[in-house]
């Protein structure tokens, strides 16, 4: 599978992403994760199905680093020289924060806006249930799980 498709899906990452380095790196990881993989398509047009599947959410995935990245970064930029963290502790934070997201979208939906409702808009219980139209029972176990979500993720 690899002989037959990596030229075809790194060109076609190259389309995306508009380098060759990136692309190459895209179509190594989306070949690791299908030999980390049960299941590989037989017929050549699923594997192409199946490759650009993989390789899709992989850039994805890249674009969303890139976006916490770019949005850590800039926040950084805003401190004063004395207050900015080392580098060794910039990247801690981008880890954690790579780890936060993927939790986040690990989530169901409602809990998910319950708990960024409650840490990051300082909403109470009884007002996250009024606008989720959920009940306060509800609302607590959307919070619990999504709180012992971010232990199990750091």
């Amino acid at each position: 599978m690899y002989v037959t498709h990596r030229g075809w899906l790194q060109h076609w990452l190259a389309g995306k992403v508009g380098n060759s380095e990136t692309a190459a790196d895209l179509m190594h990881d989306t070949f690791v994760r299908v030999m980390s993989g049960r299941r590989i398509p037989n017929p050549d047009h699923e594997q192409r199905a199946f490759l650009t599947k993989i390789a899709r959410d992989l850039l994805i995935d890249r674009w969303r680093h890139q976006d916490i990245e770019r949005a850590y970064l800039e926040t950084v930029a805003l401190l004063p020289e004395p207050q900015a963290p080392s580098p060794e502790t910039r990247l801690l934070i981008l880890e954690t924060l790579h780890k936060i997201d993927a939790m986040l979208r690990g989530l169901p939906p409602k809990a998910c806006e319950a708990f960024l409702l409650s840490q990051l808009d300082g909403m109470n219980y009884a007002d996250i249930a009024l606008k989720l139209n959920i009940s306060l029972i509800t609302v607590k176990r959307h919070i619990r799980r999504a709180l012992l979500a971010c232990v199990m993720a750091i």
